[in-house]
């Protein structure tokens, strides 16, 4: 179980995710079949890269306050995907780990946004959030053409 204790800790368990985030889509456009999910893959890749950058930037200029009063409690293990990926993961996994892993990433921008102490990172954590929706329904659309048609 992680506490966040300031603004700073949020923000490094955000910027931690994202990291995660690109290398897990690096992976699987070098793991994907076509070159359409190659290059959606390495798009995600890339807008998981510029999601960590919004959090650095913001976190380096230091645009927030946090009163001494507040302490922050979200439990980690609810942001977690139980499956890790592997080299002998099947494209129907794949698709089914990326839902998963956009759908927490969705469910912890949103929690996040509830609890953050200034506007400017509520509306940071919002867009971050609709954004993880996006990619999520994409896969939802891929695993639907892929998986759920040769059945």
């Amino acid at each position: 179980m992680k506490d966040f204790k300031s603004v700073e800790d949020i923000l490094d368990f955000a910027v931690l995710n994202e990291q995660e985030a690109v290398d897990f889509y690096a992976g699987l456009a070098r793991q994907a079949r076509n070159e359409e999910m190659i290059k959606v893959f390495s798009q995600f890749a890339q807008e998981e890269m510029g999601h960590k950058s919004k959090l650095l930037h913001l976190k380096s200029t230091g645009q927030y306050t946090l009163g001494r009063d507040k302490v922050m409690d979200l439990k980690l293990s609810d942001y977690l995907v139980d499956v890790a990926p592997h080299p002998a993961m099947t494209y129907q996994e794949a698709l089914i780990l990326a839902m998963r892993k956009e759908k927490n990433a969705f469910r912890l921008y949103m929690d996040l946004s509830k609890i953050a102490p200034t506007r400017e990172l509520q509306d940071l954590f919002v867009s971050l959030a609709q954004e993880e929706s996006r990619h999520k329904l994409r896969f939802e659309l891929e695993y639907d053409e892929f998986v759920l048609k040769e059945f």
